[in-house]
């Protein structure tokens, strides 16, 4: 931590701005952020070439296409440093948290609303030749992460090995379930978008943060990412279709290509099996690893959520024994 305060320090000596800050402490980062006087400051593990940084690469992306994010005020290559404009607190799960479920529901749908547009602009990444362009939720980023669950879930947080049976016939489900996945990732997307990178600014208007990894995947991965994180209760059918429905209706608006209702059922739960498994193994990362151990009481229901997704298209048995031992 200490690099990080000096190159901080050093920073904002070099901006003649105030040596005041406060830090502040995302859940999940390799990178520490520090609130400022007049933006947010953040440092990287290890300094980077603009032309190469990701961050600012996507930032420049979004802003083009006219999506909600921080402006860039300053960075500096050497120290590994990036400053970018203040939203302010108000973190949307936070606000979520203390609303009425009727407040609730419409931040979720505004939240819903702003997936199109990111998928709206994945020519315009294509054309700019964007980082996020030539990265991809191919066969090989979606089975690492599977196999990351795997690893770091019943050997790293359980400490109990799959048997060799049930790994062999696992993994080969997982490269099934990749392939499929591979095949529909066709657009843009955050790749991390739910309610802890959503942010309210002073006018109420929603804000995306934390989009330095947005890739090319599945129309269905933000949507899956934003319904579907952090859930201690399964929820309805019901709500589940409604919100695809409005989702779909969101493309459709833009002028994106349509897509089927329960064709977009299928990938979106094929997508709920990937994404969820793949949270799983990061909170059980970050709870053995890190010591975040507040991630835990969320691990069993992505299982429930998974063996949901599992009996609807009624395939992958061996993933739906293996985890129905571990719910039951």
């Amino acid at each position: 931590m200490s690099d990080f305060l000096d190159r901080l320090q050093q920073f904002l000596a070099s901006r003649r701005l105030s040596a005041h800050y406060q830090q502040l402490t995302p859940d999940a980062s390799t990178r520490e952020y520090f609130r400022v006087d007049g933006g947010i400051v953040c440092i990287y593990p290890e300094a980077f070439v603009a032309t190469e940084q990701s961050y600012l690469d996507v930032t420049a992306l979004f802003i083009a296409n006219d999506l909600p994010v921080a402006r860039v005020l300053d960075f500096d290559e050497s120290l590994g440093a990036i400053m970018i404009e203040d939203f302010g607190d108000r973190i949307l799960r936070e606000e979520m948290n203390a609303s009425t479920p009727q407040r609730r529901e419409d931040l979720i749908d505004s939240a819903i609303d702003l997936i199109p547009r990111i998928q709206a602009a994945t020519h315009a990444a294509y054309d700019a030749d964007s980082i996020a362009s030539r990265l991809k939720f191919d066969v090989e980023k979606l089975n690492w992460e599977l196999n990351f669950f795997k690893e770091h879930y019943f050997t790293t947080f359980k400490k109990q090995p799959l048997s060799a049976e049930d790994d062999a016939a696992i993994s080969k489900e997982f490269i099934e379930l990749s392939q499929e996945l591979e095949d529909r990732a066709t657009v843009l997307c955050h790749r991390d978008f739910h309610a802890a990178n959503l942010m309210l600014d002073a006018e109420g208007n929603l804000k995306i943060i934390d989009h330095q990894d947005a890739r090319i995947g599945s129309p269905a991965y933000d949507l899956v990412s934003l319904l579907l994180d952090r859930v201690t209760e399964l929820p309805s059918p019901e709500w589940l279709a409604a919100k695809r429905r409005r989702f779909l209706d969101g493309r459709e608006s833009l002028g994106l290509p349509y897509i089927d209702e329960a064709t977009f059922a299928e990938e979106f739960r094929l997508q709920t099996i990937q994404r969820c498994l793949k949270a799983a193994g990061t909170f059980s990362f970050q709870s053995a690893n890190r010591g975040k151990t507040y991630f835990i009481p969320f691990i069993k229901p992505m299982f429930r959520i998974v063996l949901r997704a599992i009996e609807n298209i009624d395939r992958f048995p061996a993933m739906h024994s293996v985890l129905t031992s571990e719910v039951s």
